[in-house]
């Protein structure tokens, strides 16, 4: 099992969820959350060139059996880049080792559990 985490920009979030839905992922989490990197953004306010120091994002986090994984961020990745080459700030994917996953309501636990 796999913990996929996903930042993106706020504008790609119903393509991404939409795209996961047709990938027949439909379980994820959805985070509003600020940060930056290597995408420069530049803002007037009151007359004054501003370069804010954190843009608004999105976190989508998937919790996927091992099979899923690479069509997970095969989706992902087609759904949340700008263009066919994309642009600095689409955001990034992180895949973590997911040790275990219980489900609450019926105590399935693995894969199952997900």
């Amino acid at each position: 099992m796999k913990l996929i985490t996903a930042i993106i920009q706020e504008d790609k979030l119903d393509d991404v969820r939409e795209a996961l839905i047709a990938a027949e992922i439909g379980r994820i989490t959805v985070t509003r959350v600020d940060g930056h990197g290597q995408q420069q953004t530049t803002e007037i306010y009151r007359g004054l060139v501003v370069v804010p120091n954190l843009i608004p994002k999105v976190e989508v986090k998937i919790a996927v059996n091992d099979a899923f994984v690479d069509t997970a961020v095969d989706t992902i990745l087609a759904a949340a880049r700008h263009g066919a080459d994309g642009k600095p700030g689409d955001g990034k994917i992180f895949i973590a080792p997911l040790e275990e996953c219980i489900r609450i309501s019926t105590g399935e636990r693995g894969g199952e559990g997900i």
